[in-house]
């Protein structure tokens, strides 16, 4: 193709991604100006190697050069902002919503948290009782994943020779199901997260209950101390997230019901990413670190409850400061 006739078939695309860049750089550009800019620049970059595959004049390639490095810069620039938004998120932003929202916190935290104990204290003092809340199948499999003799703590007869990685797999998949189905469930008008914060709490409350009894205490705490702090905080905090969407719908105000839970979900789903991310960091200490053997229960109960500490720092005082990242 001629140079000239490759130049009028595409000028008008480079004069568009051109005008996009100058807004770009003046800070005058909308989300909705520039929402195909990755896809402009990529055709940009294409027209170029071509351009220098067919040998063009300078007076055609380096201009497009200019526009490549120009776009290049914009491109890169957006990205390393998103980075440093999702950062600031992380570092302020989702401890300070925990905080704003405390009263769905402190409700959903005392549904799920007594609902534990609390079973957990008959099911020690009475041990068949166990039998009315799980099978005795699984009850016998949860003695197995705990036996102290067991090579790897906390993993079905099934599961037990799985690498690391596959079980990092697993249990963020399988947590972050609960933590889902807690949150959605909330648009039962909050019934649905109350039913399964005190379901959950049961559930676990029993078994630690039954394995403390029979004298498994040892393996089972020491498993579960350390990605515990991560991973029983954030079902609470998903059960949050689903209360204020139920009490959007119970009590929306002068808004009619959509609007209230569209306003409400905004908050919520944030706090649900808050959540995403306790979960994997959950799985991974649950993984490659409560499963092991080799490592004396001591030390798992003193970085166990380092890593409370820690996460109730984190919710208390990360974002305090007015400099703290937005």
């Amino acid at each position: 193709m001629k140079q000239s006739l490759f130049e009028s078939r595409h000028q008008p695309q480079w004069q568009a991604f051109a005008e996009q860049l100058n807004r770009l750089e003046q800070g005058k550009a909308k989300a909705s100006d520039v929402a195909d800019f990755p896809h402009q620049y990529r055709r940009l970059c294409q027209h170029l190697a071509l351009a220098q595959e067919r040998g063009y004049s300078s007076y055609l390639v380096d201009p497009l050069q200019q526009l490549a490095l120009r776009g290049h810069q914009q491109l890169y620039r957006h990205r390393s902002q998103l980075g440093a938004s999702v950062l600031g998120f992380v570092l302020a932003g989702f401890p300070r919503l925990v905080r704003e929202q405390w009263r769905f916190v402190a409700v959903a935290s005392v549904l799920f948290f007594g609902s534990l104990l609390g079973i957990a204290l008959l099911v020690y003092l009475f041990p068949e009782l166990i039998y009315s809340i799980i099978s005795p199948q699984q009850v016998a499999e949860m003695q197995d994943m705990y036996d102290p003799d067991a090579s790897r703590l906390g993993r079905a007869a099934e599961r037990a020779s799985s690498e690391d990685w596959m079980m990092f797999g697993y249990y963020v998949m399988h947590n972050i199901g609960i933590a889902f189905q807690t949150f959605a469930a909330g648009l039962l008008f909050g019934l649905g997260s109350v039913f399964f914060l005190i379901f959950n709490g049961l559930i676990i409350g029993a078994v630690s209950g039954h394995l403390t009894e029979i004298g498994y205490g040892q393996t089972f705490w020491s498993f579960v101390i350390g990605h515990g702090a991560f991973e029983l905080t954030a079902i609470a905090l998903a059960g949050a997230a689903g209360l204020q969407l139920g009490w959007a719908l119970i009590s929306p105000g002068r808004l009619t019901r959509g609007e209230s839970l569209r306003l409400a979900a905004h908050k919520s789903v944030q706090l649900l990413c808050g959540v995403m991310v306790f979960l994997l960091i959950a799985a991974f200490i649950e993984a490659y670190w409560s499963s092991t053997t080799v490592i004396a229960a001591w030390v798992k109960y003193l970085v166990g409850a380092v890593l409370w500490l820690l996460v109730a720092a984190y919710l208390i005082f990360a974002g305090r400061t007015q400099h703290a990242p937005e």
